[in-house]
């Protein structure tokens, strides 16, 4: 059996985190090759979802990578390319009749074939198949059946934060008012929640979860991400794990500490004051900005006390670029010394790192990797800190 990490993330194809334009150099330049590099070779990732799969350029870069032999397909589906496999995906925004606001949900393909399929399908039912998270036309329960027909993974994305979510936006109390339960393949948490977080709600109790990134820049890939034992890093192993199947799991999640995350608190979102959930004022600006924050709102849906059995351990974790004292120069001697990130977060020794790095932040690195970090939470669209 293997241990793979696995995380997944936008090429987002010439916009930011805000849906922005921004200027494109090569050094920044999210294509699907520099994604594989930077995932495999610096990260340590052994498996990674691109979520903008259905777009017909990433689709033609793939077919050239594959027609030049830079990488094979795989019999258990995925693209192999060097020591990272390629999981093909898309996320796709739902606003049918039966949702109170817009969602996102993840599709993962199999084949190159099915997500070409499936980007066929969607030509009639998208203003714009070239560009990243666009509006689906259709009810949520009929993209459903189609990602199953072309046996493909369903996960709702991101489901607590308060925009396009199921939680935050799409739906009153359950996620049965859009989906189909039982075409659910597991549900993405995002970075404001957590397993104990989320298990308060007790329909959750039936699926897996998943923390993936959903980068937007190469330095983010691995934000959050799972271990999973699997045979192989392909695409039925991936199912199997997400399913619990002969003895495929995800054996452990990591994920930033929900209070880093932009949503945690309910916030003003013009003076960042913290307010009681459901203000429609703030009492400091009088602003109605108003950014109800993840925790609150699972505490509204929730109706467990009970955590599900045999759920594997939520570990909180950075990428090492956030960490206080940790810049460019120190990011790349770590690099050079214990080959990718991955083996910096989770095997160099205190003794080994106190070698390469300043003994401050080498106990900064165990700290985290121990799960004490200081944090300071974040809400109405700012980033939580950890504290010095």
């Amino acid at each position: 059996m293997l241990n793979s990490y696995f995380a997944d993330l936008h090429i987002h194809i010439g916009r930011d985190m805000d849906n922005k334009p921004v200027k494109i150099t090569a050094s920044n330049k999210l294509t699907l090759t520099n994604i594989l590099k930077e995932a495999g070779r610096r990260k340590g990732i052994e498996m990674v979802g691109v979520i903008d799969s259905q777009a017909p350029a990433v689709q033609q870069e793939m077919m050239q990578l594959l027609e030049k032999g830079k990488a094979r397909l795989l019999t258990g589906g995925g693209i192999r390319f060097e020591n990272v496999t390629l999981i093909m995906g898309a996320e796709i925004e739902i606003y049918d009749d039966n949702c109170q606001g817009p969602l996102h949900v993840l599709c993962y393909f199999p084949t190159l074939e099915s997500i070409q399929k499936f980007t066929t399908w969607l030509k009639c039912r998208m203003t714009n198949i070239h560009l990243s998270s666009q509006r689906y036309y259709g009810t949520a329960k009929e993209l459903q059946s189609k990602v199953k027909e072309l046996d493909g993974l369903f996960i709702p994305a991101h489901v607590f934060t308060p925009f396009k979510s199921v939680y935050g936006k799409g739906v009153k109390q359950s996620l049965t008012e859009v989906f189909d339960p039982d075409l659910i393949d597991a549900i993405e948490l995002g970075l404001s929640s957590d397993t104990e977080m989320a298990d308060q709600i007790k329909e959750l109790h039936l699926y897996t979860y998943v923390t993936n990134s959903d980068s937007h820049s190469l330095a983010k890939i691995g934000r959050e991400y799972q271990q999973i034992m699997m045979k192989e890093a392909s695409f039925k192993e991936l199912s199997f794990a997400l399913h619990e199947i002969n003895g495929r799991k995800i054996i452990a999640n990591f994920g930033m500490n929900p209070k880093l995350g932009k949503y945690y608190t309910t916030v003003c979102q013009s003076c960042f004051t913290a307010v009681p959930f459901r203000t429609t004022q703030c009492p400091t600006c009088q602003s109605k900005k108003i950014i109800n924050g993840v925790y609150d709102r699972i505490n509204e849906l929730k109706n467990s006390n009970n955590k599900k059995n045999g759920r594997p351990p939520y570990y909180y974790q950075v990428p090492l670029e956030y960490l206080p004292g940790l810049g460019p120069k120190t990011f790349e001697k770590l690099l050079q010394t214990f080959g990718t990130e991955m083996n910096v977060l989770h095997h160099a020794s205190f003794e080994q790192l106190q070698k390469v790095v300043p003994m401050k932040l080498a106990k900064t690195i165990i700290d985290m990797r121990n799960g004490k970090q200081q944090v300071e939470a974040g809400g109405g669209g700012k980033y939580g800190r950890i504290k010095k």
